[in-house]
């Protein structure tokens, strides 16, 4: 009786794979292009890593006179920090290009309106990310290194260290550019059926506890970076509440209609 189940279940997994196999080809070739796409952004941002490094570094001599130049202490660390900074603006430079492949992908198989609704998605999660990094740079990153400068003085001269440094700044930016997918999420969540945006007001608190949780784990532990933060998410989360209750409303007016 196995032998029989087995002989039975091997005829229809080859034609499964016959079935699935125009598709993983067209998505590997999809996944090559993206790949390629991120190897040729990351070597043109290498040979400007110097000065998108300075780009970066610039917040952090702005914050204090006694900083005015970073250290290395392993004789690879700089070139390893250019190549993780040149592979981080690859990958965000080519990102375009990996949602459009990515639609190309998938829009065969969309209704109109569904494909409507990709384009809507894809725009405003661009713009968001986009947003939430330009705040990080220009709001939040030259707050948080004057608090953290503040602290230096004659007696106790900072040297911040190339690589880390680098990556501190990455990592700020890359957070606030997800933070601030939050609004959209909720609304999405709402859109989808999956939560009505009530729920969000009534379990404010629980998120609101996550969301500190959530700061002080991307932010290494650092209070005051915690803190600088969690109030955007906050605020973040409460727009998305309203954003939720609000289109919620429209879609359940629309409904009504004949």
């Amino acid at each position: 009786m196995a032998n029989y189940n087995l002989q039975s279940t091997i005829p229809l997994l080859e034609r499964s794979l016959e079935f699935f196999k125009p598709h993983h080809l067209e998505l590997r070739k999809r996944l090559i292009k993206v790949c390629l796409s991120v190897i040729c952004c990351t070597a043109v941002a290498y040979i400007f890593a110097e000065q998108i490094a300075q780009l970066f570094i610039s917040p952090l001599f702005n914050a204090s006179p006694l900083v005015y130049k970073l250290v290395y202490t392993n004789l690879p660390e700089a070139f390893l920090a250019y190549i993780k900074l040149a592979l981080l603006v690859g990958v965000i430079a080519s990102l375009p290009v990996a949602l459009y492949q990515l639609w190309v992908f998938v829009s065969p198989g969309l209704r109109k309106n569904e494909k409507k609704m990709a384009v809507i998605i894809v725009f405003w999660a661009f713009v968001l990310f986009t947003t939430g990094a330009g705040f990080a740079y220009f709001a939040v990153l030259p707050k948080m290194l004057s608090y953290f400068m503040s602290y230096a003085n004659e007696g106790l001269i900072p040297l911040p260290k190339l690589g880390k440094y680098l990556t501190f700044v990455a990592r700020t930016i890359l957070t606030f550019g997800l933070a601030f997918q939050i609004p959209f999420l909720m609304v999405m969540a709402g859109k989808a059926g999956l939560v009505h945006g009530d729920y969000f007001r009534r379990k404010r608190i629980y998120f609101y506890i996550a969301i500190i949780v959530l700061s002080f784990l991307l932010t290494a532990g650092d209070f005051m970076a915690t803190a600088l933060l969690s109030i955007p998410l906050f605020l973040l989360y409460e727009a998305g509440i309203f954003m939720s209750l609000l289109f919620g409303k429209k879609s359940v007016q629309g409904d009504d209609k004949p």
